[in-house]
């Protein structure tokens, strides 16, 4: 939060400068950007604050990220984005993905699979078809009981 209003007092204090004098701090400043490039890791560690501060100027004024050196111009689109979908995200209060399944389903799932140790997630499926219940095999098979020991014969048996 510091930094944006240090960045606001910059902009306000550049309002009374001359063009002259404006040119020659944004070429001073250009070449300390290529300085720092060359001798900065690769990665610039940045906070969340200035990629907001990225983002909303790049809203504000597009044309800047030919301007942008420190990171890529398409990671400040990228982050204009991924800003913009969390607000719709967040505006229209849905979070998404496959509805929850209902308690009693599961429970039924759960009972239908201890009573009959023989049926899979198929016949069982097959099952809750017959009565009006639809549900993917998915599932049914995440809710099943799962028993460690095979259900039937084995060929130990045999």
């Amino acid at each position: 939060m510091l930094n944006f209003i240090q960045i606001f007092f910059v902009f306000v204090s550049s309002l009374f400068k001359s063009r002259v004098a404006l040119q020659l701090e944004n070429i001073a400043l250009r070449h300390q950007l290529n300085v720092l490039r060359r001798s900065a890791p690769r990665r610039v560690p940045l906070t969340r604050w200035d990629r907001m501060i990225f983002a909303t100027l790049y809203r504000i004024w597009p044309k800047i990220v030919g301007s942008i050196t420190i990171v890529k111009p398409k990671t400040v689109v990228g982050w204009h984005r991924q800003g913009f979908r969390l607000f719709w995200r967040w505006k229209c209060g849905t979070h998404g993905g496959r509805p929850p399944v209902p308690p009693d389903l599961k429970e039924l799932i759960r009972e239908m699979s201890e009573a009959n140790p023989l049926w899979g997630a198929p016949r069982i499926h097959g099952e809750l078809l017959k009565i009006g219940i639809e549900v993917g095999q998915a599932t049914i098979s995440r809710y099943m009981v799962h028993r460690p020991e095979p259900p039937g014969q084995t060929w130990t048996t045999f």
